[in-house]
């Protein structure tokens, strides 16, 4: 069983699930700092769906705003692209083995987390916050640049050590998870597809299994 809440870091998410099979965790231009089983885990900006395991147990989460995990981390998302790597391979192992300790002896290892995290979060950036929303919202790469005062090329950089990848890849990403969402509360595809910012509804097809490895039906049912 999967929950979730508002974090009272900004713009992030806490959750909890209980897992009993295989899954797949769909990319949303976020990465996560993960607790399962006396582990400590980063999940990196993802550019299709990652196929869990299905190990059963409980993971607990915290899920960053887009872009704010690499100043948490000490490290750029590029690094971590596509990955999921130990919080000992980033951090000194002994401090690791402490927090791991704290989580572990927690009766809510998710808050846990969230108190980890508010402890060491920098503030937000607000140059790329509003480059998140302004894509969120179908603006243009190109607009957005010049809105902000960048050129195309250190966007592009600024994006990778933030994001993992360049701010068209993002783009598509939420713009993914625009659709899923307004499908999901019933939305018809037609319609969805325009009100997303896709060509039509072909166009979304297509982008949705390019990054999620399933057909669209497949995800809404």
């Amino acid at each position: 069983m999967y929950r979730q809440r508002a974090s009272r870091l900004a713009g992030a998410v806490v959750w909890e699930n209980t897992v009993a099979g295989a899954g797949r965790v769909l990319p949303d231009g976020c990465m996560d700092l993960l607790w399962h089983e006396g582990r400590l885990l980063v999940a990196g900006p993802d550019t299709r769906a990652y196929v869990t395991e299905g190990v059963p147990g409980v993971w607990a989460g915290l899920r960053f705003y887009p872009g704010t995990a690499p100043a948490f981390l000490g490290v750029p998302a590029r690094e971590l692209l596509d990955q999921r790597v130990e919080l000992s391979d980033l951090w000194p192992a002994s401090g690791v083995r402490r927090l791991c300790a704290r989580v572990d002896r927690a009766d809510d290892p998710a808050a846990a987390l969230e108190e980890i995290a508010l402890e060491r979060a920098l503030p937000a950036d607000p140059l790329l916050s509003r480059l998140v929303e302004a894509l969120d919202a179908g603006c243009t790469v190109a607009a957005i640049a010049g809105e902000l005062g960048l050129g195309a090329r250190q966007l592009h950089r600024r994006s990778l050590a933030s994001f993992g990848y360049g701010p068209k890849t993002l783009a598509r990403v939420l713009r993914m998870q625009r659709a899923l969402s307004l499908a999901r509360s019933g939305v018809p595809l037609a319609e969805t597809a325009v009100r997303a910012g896709y060509a039509d509804q072909p166009h979304l097809s297509r982008d949705v299994r390019e990054l999620a490895g399933v057909p669209l039906t497949g995800l809404l049912r």
